[in-house]
């Protein structure tokens, strides 16, 4: 064997496990997921505690884009107050102007994104536009919605 061609032999070598390390990463990364596509579903009046309340309910209309695994229980990951099984994903309720109103840690599948909500007291003026926010714990990724008004 010549030394052109061991040279050869030992680039395409190389290159063949460099690919194979490649293909391997590319194959087990997970496909990129889209934003949060939320929408007012109304709002409701309640009592609780001797007050009135307004509930204003939204819905995740693309929640089927996400998996499953992103609501399992993760009890690796820090609890949630007490809930040490909180999920992996955690949702947020923010105003226009970035302040939390509300959040959910134990949402179990994606069609509970179909049950989000804040509340007020009646009397209390609403913001005028909200955003959520998905945090996936385990990677430290967020999806984040646009805005959407809060009422009808």
């Amino acid at each position: 064997m010549t030394a052109a061609t061991t040279r050869r032999l030992t680039v395409f070598v190389v290159c063949l496990v460099l690919t194979a390390l490649t293909s391997d990463r590319v194959s087990s990364m997970q496909a990129a997921l889209p934003n949060p596509v939320v929408v007012f579903m109304g709002s409701e009046f309640y009592e609780a505690g001797g007050k009135s309340f307004t509930r204003y309910r939204y819905a995740v209309e693309n929640f089927q884009a996400y998996p499953t695994e992103l609501f399992a229980a993760a009890p690796k990951l820090p609890p949630c107050g007490s809930n040490t099984n909180a999920s992996r994903t955690w949702v947020d309720l923010y105003d226009q102007h970035g302040k939390r109103l509300y959040g959910f840690c134990a949402l179990g599948s994606p069609t509970d994104l179909g049950k989000l909500w804040f509340a007020l007291e009646t009397d209390a003026l609403p913001p005028s536009w909200i955003y959520i926010e998905l945090t996936d714990r385990q990677t430290n990724t967020k999806y984040k919605s646009s805005l959407v008004d809060t009422v009808e």
